[in-house]
């Protein structure tokens, strides 16, 4: 479309060092390894580069998404005629005190990993989460009693007008930030820790992985959990009282081990996840009275 080409070559003239990539295969970029190619892509490595991209779709009145780890995230198969700017190149982390403040695009995993080595305690939690942090602030990520709401003191990020600003109340609560609507880049954040022994925080990690490997089909591809928790309820015991666990649609499938997954057992579409999650959502809805909605967002 005429709107990426312009929007295409004013970033290369203004920022000729910024990665642009069109019609890019998002299957490349989702946890699923599903979805069709996004009109164009930007992958910026410093904060600079994300404001010009920011900025530059803005001046072309084009809305962009923004995209961490592609872990909590569907595209159609027919891909989608958006502006995407992937913030995975914004990884780095630095200790202040007993915080550490880190840039968006790094993955929880290796925030963990760093808090621990550094003998800081509060992100074990977030070890097995296969998100970036800014995905994870967006969503509230969580997982074994904890969520990112419990350690973030502060975002910095981009808002419409592509100004920096320091965002202190996020507005935290169950899947749900300040940033789940998408207007607002997610640059870095501050995360408040405790000293903690990196020997006893490694084993709770380890502890916490173990636990992961026995009840979740981490040998297939998904994007965790698919549906969120319904209130007095858990999805995956009213998924399997219906019968539905290893319930099948193409390469799609409700896993045999957590009823709570949809896995991609090789070769599945879009359509085949979107239509196993309808035809789930429909029966238990029939049988149970539950209304489960889905917590991996559909990109249009």
């Amino acid at each position: 479309m005429k709107e990426f080409d312009a929007l295409r070559a004013r970033l290369t003239a203004r920022c000729p060092q910024l990665e642009l990539r069109v019609e890019e295969p998002m299957s490349r970029h989702t946890t699923f390894r599903v979805g069709g190619p996004c009109a164009l892509m930007a992958l910026p490595k410093t904060e600079e580069e994300a404001k010009q991209a920011l900025a530059a779709a803005r001046e072309l009145g084009i809305v962009p998404v923004f995209l961490g780890n592609g872990s909590n995230l569907l595209v159609p198969d027919r891909g989608v005629e958006r502006f995407l700017i992937k913030t995975t190149g914004l990884d780095w982390v630095e200790r202040q005190g007993d915080c550490l403040v880190a840039g968006g695009g790094i993955t929880l995993a290796r925030l963990a990993r760093f808090a621990q080595r550094e003998g800081l305690s509060g992100l074990e939690f977030a070890h097995g989460i296969p998100g970036s942090l800014g995905g994870g602030v967006t969503m509230n990520a969580g997982a074994y009693g904890g969520e990112l709401k419990d350690v973030v003191r502060s975002v910095t990020c981009l808002n419409e007008a592509g100004e920096e600003e320091c965002v202190t109340d996020c507005d935290f609560s169950y899947r749900h930030s300040a940033f789940s609507d998408g207007r607002r880049m997610v640059l870095s954040a501050r995360l408040e820790l405790k000293p903690g022994d990196p020997e006893t925080i490694l084993a709770r990690m380890e502890e916490l992985s173990v636990q992961r490997q026995v009840k979740q089909p981490l040998e297939y591809l998904s994007a965790g959990s698919m549906f969120k928790r319904p209130p007095g309820h858990f999805a995956a015991a009213l998924i399997e009282q219906c019968g539905l666990k290893g319930f099948l649609v193409g390469g799609a499938q409700v896993s045999e081990k957590h009823a709570g997954f949809v896995v991609n057992r090789g070769g599945a579409t879009c359509e085949d996840i979107l239509t196993l999650v309808d035809r789930v959502r429909n029966i238990v809805r029939e049988k149970t009275g539950v209304e489960l909605e889905m917590e991996v967002k559909l990109l249009q």
